[in-house]
């Protein structure tokens, strides 16, 4: 896959909620929550259900507004745009939703080149495209099945894929390994590992699984050996100086109950964060 649109380091964080409230008939989901991501980092998102994971991702993309506070995205006010400037936007922005949210009536290739078409690309443009991001991951054999010809880790993959075909900065992913067998979910990390390591794509993601995140915290993806290995944190100056970290955000009570490192949780005494040790 071509080189991702990536966000300069020191140009600020990549995402930014500052004093977010948000909520709806049966009372606020968000009371101020602030937080940033940097560029090339990945933001962990973990909480019990209903404490507003997928909701941060829908805030990030513009898909909703907050009642009060800013969410800034590559240096844009989210919060405060217009329709029509929202959808410049979100061309920036890739979404991972947690079914695959495919088209039924539409193969596999459709699927990905749904955007493309949107934006009135040539047609002469789109196949190429199609197949690099299919190829990315490893299912340009599918170009003509339908969705309900596929496994559920495969249309997850699908959904990696027409998230990546404006080779956004900022992927989305909403519960990516949520339903997957261990092997095929260790498919779908690799697949965020890449992303990260080798084109400098910042996510949040949003998942019940903690392993999930520590995978991410604890391997990258080697571009020359194409494998995934090890971090060496201890006396490792060079990795330590990487901006490609794992942190973790945990919601409670509408509001951040926990911001930090993986470690933190495991030794931490905490019954809350126990839970997710689980």
């Amino acid at each position: 896959m071509s080189s991702a649109v990536t966000v300069p380091s020191g140009s600020g964080p990549a995402i930014q909620f500052k004093d977010v409230r948000i909520g709806f008939d049966e009372g606020d989901i968000f009371r101020g929550v602030s937080f940033r991501v940097e560029p090339r980092e990945t933001m962990i998102l973990l909480g019990e259900t209903g404490t507003g994971k997928t909701l941060t991702l829908k805030l990030a993309a513009g898909l909703l507004a907050p009642s009060e506070g800013v969410v800034r995205v590559l240096g844009q006010e989210v919060s405060n745009m217009e329709e029509k400037d929202l959808l410049d936007f979100r061309r920036k922005v890739g979404f991972v939703f947690q079914e695959g949210a495919l088209f039924d009536s539409m193969t596999v290739a459709e699927n990905v080149a749904y955007r493309l078409r949107e934006d009135r690309v040539n047609e002469e443009e789109i196949e190429p495209r199609v197949l690099e991001v299919l190829r990315f991951v490893e299912l340009e054999q599918t170009l003509e099945m339908l969705p309900s010809e596929l496994s559920g880790g495969m249309r997850r993959r699908v959904s990696i894929a027409r998230a990546l075909i404006n080779q956004p900065p900022i992927v989305l992913y909403d519960s990516p390994t949520a339903g997957l067998d261990p092997i095929t979910s260790q498919t779908i990390i690799t697949l965020i590992l890449r992303l990260r390591d080798v084109y400098g794509v910042t996510a949040l993601l949003a998942t019940h699984r903690l392993q999930d995140g520590f995978a991410l915290a604890n391997f990258h993806f080697d571009a020359e050996t194409k494998r995934v290995v090890a971090n060496a944190h201890n006396g490792n100056a060079a990795w330590a100086a990487r901006s490609e970290r794992t942190r973790f955000l945990v919601y409670r009570d509408g509001g951040i109950y926990f911001e930090g490192e993986p470690e933190e949780i495991v030794n931490s005494k905490d019954p809350y964060l126990k839970r997710f040790l689980v």
